[in-house]
């Protein structure tokens, strides 16, 4: 018998907070090694380029 692990990543809610600025998150960053990131938009536009470049998801909230 085997199993796996999976992990589900919900769109960032009214609490979560950007790593960079405490404002509210808008956009989660998913990275390859696993990691996450939370950035408001301001950030998340700022940083979206270099993100995608090392390989991270970006998944935008509602």
């Amino acid at each position: 018998m085997s199993a796996t692990a999976s992990t589900v990543h919900a769109a960032p809610t009214r609490h979560d907070r950007c790593d960079r600025c405490n404002a509210a998150a808008r956009v989660r960053a998913l990275l390859p090694t696993g990691g996450e990131l939370l950035f408001c938009a301001h950030h998340a536009r700022a940083h979206a380029a270099r993100l995608r470049d090392i390989g991270a998801a970006l998944d935008p909230g509602p």
